[in-house]
């Protein structure tokens, strides 16, 4: 009788990826990225640790866009628990002044809504130009 075989903390190998957002498709590109985060590339994958790598993502505003209008229509909402606090911002907006908000509540959504899925988040390093400070991680 064969076992699966748990990963422990001990055992995993967390790597540097890093990602040029240049010219790929946003969605494509976000799937990619929380499929390292939660590692579920890796051949040890183990749904209640943490796998994954951490992924530096490079040139985030130079992503591309596909849908009819989603750029336009698309909006984003953030409520402070007050009476009439909605506050809404177009998907536009976010990709002109802050892509790494955009990029984080794009990611935020496919990794779990836990404690670990926090922390997995916390792995994800985005910068809008091609300049990051994590100069020693290796290129993909």
């Amino acid at each position: 009788m064969k076992f699966t075989k748990i990963a422990t903390p001990e055992q995993i190998k967390q790597d540097w990826i890093l990602i040029d957002a240049e010219g790929k498709t946003f969605g494509r590109l976000i799937t990619e990225v929380a499929t390292h985060l939660r590692g579920k590339n890796k051949p040890y994958y183990t749904p209640n640790v943490d796998c994954g790598d951490y992924v530096v993502i490079v040139n985030a505003s130079k992503a591309k866009f596909n849908g009819a209008g989603k750029l336009a229509n698309k909006e984003y909402f953030s409520h402070s628990g007050y009476f009439g606090s909605t506050k809404s911002v177009k998907m536009t907006d976010l990709l002109e002044n802050n892509p790494e908000k955009l990029f984080k509540l794009a990611t935020r959504g496919m990794l779990p809504k836990t404690k670990l899925g926090r922390a997995m988040l916390k792995k994800l390093k985005v910068y809008a130009g091609a300049e990051h400070p994590h100069t020693a991680q290796i290129s993909k």
